[in-house]
């Protein structure tokens, strides 16, 4: 299926080309997430209409993620959970703590934005991990893991 991307998509391509996709992930993702709409005449016609307007709204929204990560970037956040003698944790680190803690420090952050490529948490320490607060903006911040005595 031929679609007309609406704003940067990660892997696929900028505002405004026209990419041909599988027909599921048009439908299941890129329609209904409004990042995509099927190329027709008349949707590229009225695309170029709206063309300032979109590149405005892209350009803002870099704007407001490069302010973010400006604050945030070379954070440190402390979480705490449960942990053995030997420094492993009963349970895991996950995205979802990640952002909560965030989220306490006055930081908008959806747990679907911070990237683990080791996975969840499993060892006390520090960690390094990213969040991808926009497609071009990628701040890295550490996360303090403190064992708690069961």
């Amino acid at each position: 299926m031929q679609v007309i991307l609406l704003e940067k998509v990660v892997n696929l391509g900028n505002l405004g080309e026209v990419v041909k996709v599988k027909d599921g992930y048009a439908r299941n993702f890129l329609i209904p997430q409004r990042k995509a709409r099927r190329a027709t005449a008349a949707a590229l016609a009225e695309f170029e209409v709206k063309r300032a307007e979109l590149e405005k709204v892209a350009a803002e929204k870099l704007a407001a993620a490069q302010g973010q990560g400006e604050k945030l970037s070379g954070q440190a956040i402390q979480i705490g959970q449960k942990a053995g003698v030997d420094g492993r944790l009963f349970g895991s680190v996950t995205n979802h703590d990640i952002a909560e803690a965030l989220g306490k420090q006055g930081f908008a952050v959806e747990k679907a934005q911070i990237r683990m490529p080791q996975g969840p948490l499993k060892m006390t320490g520090e960690h390094p991990v990213s969040v991808a607060l926009h497609t071009d903006v990628v701040v890295d911040i550490t996360i303090s893991v403190v064992g708690e005595q069961a």
